[in-house]
């Protein structure tokens, strides 16, 4: 099969999710939640979980709920050191360059937090871009209103010519239904829900080396 798009998304995807940086992620949800609303902090934890499935993210949760500020909201809980949670991934770098269809950084995150993260593990240059929030009017995944603005800006016609990495099940469902092939990243295992699961990226060329004869 050709393909000649490939959409990676960005957290506990592009690094393995052992490195504690989404954990510490949504720890920071938890504290602006708990300033903004009020509420104990076991409350927190199950609302943000709720807001999760029902919205696809926090964030849009809370806009369905409070008036917040996107840019304040979104600066709060990337304000991390990265470097202590990620490092520089020179294999990961060789294995995105090597492939010779069109890459895209696709995720629910800002385009700010994207930058910092692609920047310390060295692989800035191996996207055509980077399709955030903002690029998609806030949309998120797992709305199908997402996957469409994300080809738009990406100039793809046709999602059965795309691939998209994703960590989350609940986020290639939805694509799946569209047409991308999906690959589920950082599991075990084969998921029904998906078309292909690899326990790392490292490990794209042993698992899907026809990737290595596409492109344009």
């Amino acid at each position: 099969m050709h393909f000649r798009s490939l959409y990676f998304d960005l957290d506990d995807t592009l690094y393995p999710a052992s490195s504690g940086l989404w954990d510490a992620i949504r720890e920071r949800m938890n504290v602006y939640m708990q300033r903004l609303i009020g509420l104990p902090r076991s409350e927190i934890v199950s609302l943000r979980q709720s807001y999760l499935e029902q919205f696809g993210t926090t964030l849009r949760g809370l806009q369905a709920h409070y008036e917040v500020d996107a840019d304040e909201y979104l600066a709060f809980v990337h304000d991390l050191p990265l470097k202590n949670f990620i490092h520089p991934d020179p294999g990961l770098g060789s294995l995105l360059r090597s492939l010779p269809q069109h890459r895209w950084v696709f995720t629910n995150a800002d385009v700010n937090h994207a930058r910092r993260v692609l920047k310390i593990l060295g692989i800035a240059d191996c996207f055509d871009g980077i399709i955030d929030i903002r690029a998609i009017d806030f949309a998120c995944k797992p709305e199908k209103i997402a996957y469409q603005r994300a080809l738009v800006v990406a100039q793809d016609d046709d999602p059965t010519g795309c691939v998209i990495f994703d960590d989350a099940v609940r986020n290639l469902a939805p694509a799946r239904e569209m047409g991308f092939y999906t690959v589920l990243v950082g599991k075990n295992g084969a998921e029904p829900a998906v078309d292909r699961t690899i326990t790392s990226l490292h490990d794209l060329k042993g698992c899907m080396p026809d990737l290595w004869q596409d492109g344009d």
